[in-house]
Order: structure tokens, then C-alpha cells, then sequence
């Protein structure tokens, strides 16, 4: 990175981190298995402050995976460009062109969370309350893996802290993906900070929910300033990432508020 003359970031690192003859490992795939390694410690550290089964994190951690990488790659094939896609269905496949999106991505790991559930015997409010803090801090890692991408960017902006990238344009530009990295990694702090002192009294499905609420709420506040994602237009006032961010957010707010069922153990 260095100073334009207009005293703006210039960004031009490369996205490729090392490269051994054919093969290359971008900064992405480095923070995207980093993020997973770390959650896997957190969930280590939750699973034995509460006496539960360790082995159970490291097969957890495989439906947490799959679910992520599928539903945030059929999240973007069928959410942003779904035209082309339902026209080319090999290329939802081709997943090392790139292309994956949060919302589906989150959807999958509702998923993978449940059959975990079910087949080891946990239950699923109580796995989805304590789950969602590593996974706050691996979209704080993703997030950082887009701007190494220079993808994911903001409008163009006057600001003092915008970012030119240069392997788009030459156009000062809001640095969304900081913004939304920031956002998941203060709301990791304060669900990490939450769980540790409160934990034990609060009411089931409470965290869960506030990870909702914060997050997808963030999601929708960023999407003001962030280039469209989508390849089709709509006639909606608001983008296609803040429609998708609302049936969360109001999840979100259920299960903090409305949700009944007393705090339980597995």
C-alpha cells in the first residue's frame, strides 16, 4: 500500500501470498483456512469449559465447513446471478473461479449445525448459541481475504480513509471490507465477553440471536455504501444483500426477544 497524490491508500498488494512453480495460495484461502483453525480453538476452549466431549469439535468443524463453502457458493450462483448460472449449471462447480456469498453461507451453516446436532446429540439452540462466536470471528477473516482480493468495494468517496484500488480503478473508494471486518470482529469481542461472564444465566438462543441481529444489521448499514453485487436489477429501494439481510435481523430480534424456551445444556 502507499500515498496517492491526493493523499489517499493506494492499494495494489498482491492477492497471491506465495507462489511454489504452478501452484499459488492467495491471501484468501491462507485467511480463510486461518479463520477456521482459530474457531476450531475457540470451540476447544467453549466445549471444555463446560465439560463437553472434545473430540465432537473436530467433527463438528467438517459440517461447519461444508456448509459454509456450499451454501455460500449456491448463496451467490443462486442469489446474485442466478440467470447465468441456472444457464451453466457446471460453473456452480468451478468454485476456484470465486463467488461466494455470506447469506447462504450462513444458511448452510444453520444446516450443518443441525445434522451435527441431531446425529451427536446436542442440542441445537444451545450448539447455534456458542457457534456463532468463533464464526463472527471468521467473517472478520474473510472479510480481510476480499480486500487482499480488492473485491467487495465501497462507493466512491471523498473521505480521508478511502482506498483506491488499483486493480480496479483509479477512484477513491469507501473500504467496505474493513468496515465489515471491524464490525464481525468487535461483534466477536462482545459475544466472546457476553459467553464468559454471563453464559451461565442467560436465556437460550440469546446469543444466537444477538449475532444475528449485530451482524446482519451491520450487513445492512455497509450495504448503503457498497457496490452492487448483484448482476440483476431490481425495483426494490434497497440492494440485494440488505433484502437477503432482513428474514436474519428479524431472527434475530425473535430469538432475543420473543424466544421462551428456559437455558438448557445439551
Amino acid at each position: 500500500m502507499r500515498w496517492s497524490v491526493l493523499n489517499y491508500f493506494i492499494w495494489d498488494v498482491n492477492p497471491v501470498l506465495i507462489s511454489l512453480g504452478s501452484l499459488s495460495v492467495h491471501w484468501y484461502g491462507f485467511l480463510f483456512a486461518m479463520a477456521f483453525i482459530v474457531a476450531l480453538k475457540i470451540m476447544e476452549y467453549i466445549f471444555d469449559r463446560e465439560n463437553k466431549n472434545l473430540d465432537d469439535v473436530d467433527k463438528g468443524l467438517i459440517y461447519v465447513m461444508l456448509g459454509t463453502v456450499v451454501g455460500a457458493r449456491l448463496g451467490h450462483c443462486l442469489f446474485y446471478d442466478p440467470a447465468y448460472y441456472l444457464s451453466n449449471p457446471l460453473e456452480i462447480l468451478m468454485i476456484q473461479k470465486g463467488g461466494l456469498a455470506s447469506h447462504g453461507g450462513a444458511m448452510g451453516v444453520l444446516l450443518g449445525i443441525y445434522l451435527f446436532a441431531k446425529k451427536y446429540n446436542y442440542g441445537y439452540i444451545w450448539l447455534l448459541d456458542r457457534i456463532v462466536i468463533p464464526t463472527a470471528l471468521v467473517g472478520a477473516f474473510i472479510r480481510l481475504g476480499n480486500l487482499f482480493n480488492s473485491e467487495i468495494i465501497g462507493h466512491q468517496t471523498n473521505m480521508p480513509w478511502a482506498i483506491i484500488f488499483i486493480r480496479i480503478d483509479e477512484l477513491p473508494r469507501h473500504p467496505t471490507q474493513i468496515y465489515e471486518s471491524l464490525s464481525y470482529l468487535m461483534i466477536f469481542v462482545l459475544l466472546f465477553g457476553i459467553y464468559n461472564r454471563y453464559g451461565k444465566v442467560l436465556k437460550e438462543g440469546f446469543l444466537f440471536g444477538m449475532y444475528m441481529l449485530a451482524t446482519f444489521g451491520a450487513r445492512f448499514m455497509i450495504e448503503f455504501v457498497k457496490t452492487k453485487q448483484a448482476h440483476y436489477t431490481t425495483d426494490w429501494a434497497i440492494s440485494t444483500g440488505q433484502l437477503l439481510s432482513i428474514p436474519f435481523i428479524v431472527l434475530g430480534v425473535y430469538m432475543m426477544v420473543f424466544y421462551k424456551r428456559e437455558n438448557s445444556s445439551t
